[in-house]
């Protein structure tokens, strides 16, 4: 996958990510967001489905945005660590 295809797959499961879980993240923690939650999502779905972020199709946008939900989960659980509030 391009790096491109990353950073657009970033955006939109950062910002479904954001629409879930609450809190603007604004352009660039989206992105952040999304592709650490993509890779979070790709380790997540092989291990439980064998499934992995292959590219910008609905499955890896979806897997992208549970790892994103996931990330954002975490950081929540951590006193005073959310960097990407």
């Amino acid at each position: 996958m391009s790096i491109i295809a990353w950073i657009v797959l970033g955006l939109v499961a950062g910002w479904l990510a954001g629409l879930v879980m609450g809190g603007g993240r604004g352009l660039l923690g989206n992105i952040m967001l999304g592709i650490l939650g993509a890779f979070i999502g790709g380790f997540v779905g092989s291990l439980l489905f064998g499934w992995d972020v292959t590219g910008f199709n609905l499955g890896s946008i979806l897997l992208a945005t549970l790892g994103a939900i996931i990330l954002v989960a975490i950081l929540r659980a951590i006193p005073g660590g959310q960097p990407l509030e």
